[in-house]
């Protein structure tokens, strides 16, 4: 299986492409940053803009799957957030990952494939500080939703990984404290590790989810019960 999986540089992005590389799958690794990685990686890659998805086009119809991974984060209350960064939230999280999405959708109408769009709890439950990207990620879930009924019929999956708090840059917002506390909080005792994230991305592309589409799947320790 051939799979494009976006923002690759590190976190649960390359977490997940090293699984999949490892468990044999080909990988497509994108980022805006050059990568040291064992699997094919494409620099230059800015959500930011759009058209410098040209860079993906000669390998996206041959990608059998799909990972939604990039994402930013800007923490700060909505009253005094600048317009720029909700924008840039908003542009990336959710407008230009669909836009990629449309494009390699177009290119496997006669082949089918699997979409896999990594969201996050933040999306179903509100945490002050993040309104644009509680936004970007509940939109990414009614996109799951709305894509798979659209083109379930044309043979492709469309399923969501909605991940809990894990320790990647994109917490390094809170202190050491709010962290503990957040694990106090979390059921199974713990933070979420990109090992959570990444086998459930894997089993999702998979065969053995071969009827599974249009699901939000919540990796979280149960810190959402």
């Amino acid at each position: 299986m051939k799979v494009l999986v976006t923002g690759t540089s590190k976190g649960v992005g390359k977490a997940i492409a090293l699984r999949l590389h490892e468990a044999g799958h080909s990988v497509v690794g994108c980022s805006r940053s050059e990568a040291d990685a064992p699997f094919e990686h494409i620099a230059g890659i800015d959500f930011r803009d759009s058209k410098t998805f040209d860079r993906l086009f000669p390998v996206l119809g041959g990608c059998d799957g799909l990972v939604n991974n990039v994402g930013i984060a800007f923490d700060g209350l909505l009253a005094t957030q600048g317009e720029k960064s909700i924008g840039d939230v908003l542009q990336v999280n959710l407008i230009n990952t669909l836009v990629l999405t449309k494009h390699y959708v177009r290119r496997r109408l006669d082949k089918g494939g699997a979409i896999v769009n990594i969201s996050s709890i933040i999306g179903i439950r509100g945490y002050a500080g993040f309104v644009a990207y509680s936004a970007s990620k509940a939109g990414l879930d009614g996109a799951t939703r709305a894509l798979a009924r659209e083109i379930g019929p044309k043979n492709f999956r469309v399923n969501s990984v909605l991940p809990g708090y894990v320790r990647t840059d994109m917490s390094a917002a809170l202190d050491e404290a709010q962290l503990s506390q957040i694990a106090r909080r979390t059921p199974l005792g713990r933070l979420a590790s990109v090992d959570d994230i990444s086998p459930v991305v894997e089993f999702l592309l998979g065969p053995n989810a071969q009827f599974i589409t249009g699901q939000s799947i919540v990796v979280d320790g149960g810190i959402t019960i």
